[in-house]
């Protein structure tokens, strides 16, 4: 097979992990991690039960790869964030409004809390979900800290604050299961209120 081949081969293969990644999240959201399975995710898939296994070894593999897919790309994102230039009530505003509207990220929160505190989920799964969420507070902690420092965000830890913020938008996303929504706007201005010093 020719270099080109082979990378369009790699390409091909990375495009129908993801896919199969992609599937998997919206199959545990809606059977719950006990329920979910290898065949399941192949039929959301389109794909047959074997070709799934062509790229992952098992479920729990599936599940290790979807979670950690997720977390990293979430903290990565903050980490963005804190980096820019702007008041740091904005950059929880920018957080906060693209959480909400991103519609996968309430099966992803599902999937999270059911992975931490399902006993039997493999205890390095919990433990690795757990730590990469108490990493991820950090550059979130940092925004806090900013907006401290600028005199905008009320007094307190940091990271403690940003353990509430986390907290609050991800309890809001699960109102946001499809058919399930609750008929009320979720402001992510109000939000950033109850984190922001009164104005005098």
């Amino acid at each position: 097979m020719s270099p080109r081949n082979v990378e369009k081969d790699q390409q091909l293969r990375e495009v129908r992990r993801e896919h199969i990644l992609d599937c998997s999240l919206q199959v545990i959201a809606r059977r719950g991690i006990d329920s979910a399975s290898v065949k399941d995710i192949a039929k959301e898939a389109g794909l047959s039960v074997g070709n799934v296994y062509n790229y992952f070894a098992s479920k729990e593999d599936i599940f290790s790869a979807v979670l950690q897919r997720g977390q990293i790309d979430y903290g990565l994102q903050i980490s963005n964030q804190a980096a820019l230039i702007m008041d740091a009530r904005e950059k929880l505003h920018l957080i906060c409004e693209s959480w909400i509207a991103t519609p996968e990220n309430w099966a992803f929160t599902i999937m999270l809390q059911s992975i931490r505190t399902n006993e039997t989920v493999n205890p390095e799964l919990r433990e690795a979900a757990t730590r990469r969420f108490t990493t991820n507070l950090e550059p979130m902690a940092e925004i806090m800290r900013q907006g401290q420092h600028a005199g905008v965000i009320i007094e307190g830890d940091p990271k403690e604050l940003a353990f509430y913020f986390v907290s609050l938008i991800q309890g809001l996303t699960l109102q946001l299961a499809p058919g399930y929504e609750i008929p009320v706007k979720i402001q992510a201005a109000n939000i950033v209120t109850l984190f922001s010093v009164p104005k005098k």
